[in-house]
Formats: C-alpha cells, structure tokens, sequence
C-alpha cells in the first residue's frame, strides 16, 4: 500500500488542528472525571440540578416563566417532560406528570389540550442523550438502570433526533443557557 507524502501532511495537520482546537483539554477533563469503558464526558460541564421525581403527580412549575410571550426555552434545571415537535435542531417540549390507573400502574400525561405550557430550545451539538431503549431505531434492546429506571446507554445527537422526532418518550430534559444538554429518557412498562 503506497502512502503518499500529501496524505502523510494532511493527516498530521487535520491531527494539529484537533489538538489545538481543545481535544486535549477535553481528554485530560475526560480521564480526570473518570470516563472510560468507552462512554465519552460531555465536552462542556452541566451543573448538578436537583432532579424532580421520575413519577410525580403534578407538573413542574417554572415560576420565572412567561407564557404570553410565545414559546420559548425553559430556564435553567431537568424537566420531567416528553418532546413533542423537532423542527431542524430545536426541539418543542412540555412538561408531563404521572397518572395512576385501576387496571395499570399508571401512564404520563401532558398538559390539557389547549393549555400553553410549552416549550422550545435547541438541542446542543454535544448534547448527552442517555437512552432506556438502546441506540437502533428498533428500540428493541433494554437500556435501562435498574436503580431508578432512567436510561443509561449514551447515543449520539442523530438517535436523539430520530427517535424523538417520530414518537417523544417521557424523559428528564436538561435545560442550560437556553439548549438542551441532557435527555434521559424514563423507561415506562
């Protein structure tokens, strides 16, 4: 196999440009937070926001929010909520809250029809996408973490897209500085 001298100085130049461009700043972050087992940090830290609970029984409120003034993103922490709209790289969600049932453990449920709690964010480039069904769009393989039945197999941004795009999954969604940076979808029997 005859390698070229042009190919030998584009390899190490594109190699440069990663380096430089702060690929090693994000693997010394990497190896310090303990990454490994071939699960990738988040290239940008997200704040430790407390976490509603997985079933609760009434919706988030977002106090800090105005709804007359369009759709637009949440402030910053985790909704419990379920995407309902991707358009391009901005994702409309709204909140959802857990119903009992007599003849089922229970289902999520979204505002009442014509309710405006609703909102859009675009989706991070580096979002982390935590998946309780796997990354093929089968969604046949059970991702899921035992302890608290949020998902726990990271996908890229694209199943993310995909996924949600066709049918939203109940999920805790991350909001910071106006995007999305988490989704962690809940499993739900």
């Amino acid at each position: 196999m005859k390698t070229s001298l042009r190919a030998l100085l584009a390899v190490g130049a594109s190699a440069a440009l990663v380096l430089t461009s702060g690929a090693a700043s994000w693997a010394s972050t990497a190896a310090s937070t303990g990454a490994s087992g071939g699960a990738a940090a988040p290239a940008r830290p997200i704040p430790a926001f407390k976490a509603p609970k997985i079933f609760g029984t009434s919706f988030q409120p977002d106090p800090k929010h105005d709804f007359t003034k369009g759709i637009h993103s949440r402030h910053d922490g985790i909704l419990r909520g379920q995407i309902t709209l991707i358009r391009g790289a901005v994702a409309e969600y709204e909140p959802i809250k857990w119903k009992k049932d007599t003849h089922t453990e229970g289902y999520f449920v979204g505002p009442p029809e014509g309710d405006v709690m609703a909102y859009a964010s675009p989706v991070a480039k580096d979002v982390v996408f935590l998946s309780a069904f796997g990354c093929k769009a089968t969604m046949s393989q059970m991702t899921v973490s035992r302890s608290t039945g949020l998902g726990a197999k990271r996908c890229d941004r694209s199943v993310l897209l995909k996924r949600h795009k066709k049918q939203g999954q109940p999920s805790l969604i991350t909001v910071y500085k106006g995007e999305i940076v988490k989704v962690q979808e809940i499993y739900t029997p």
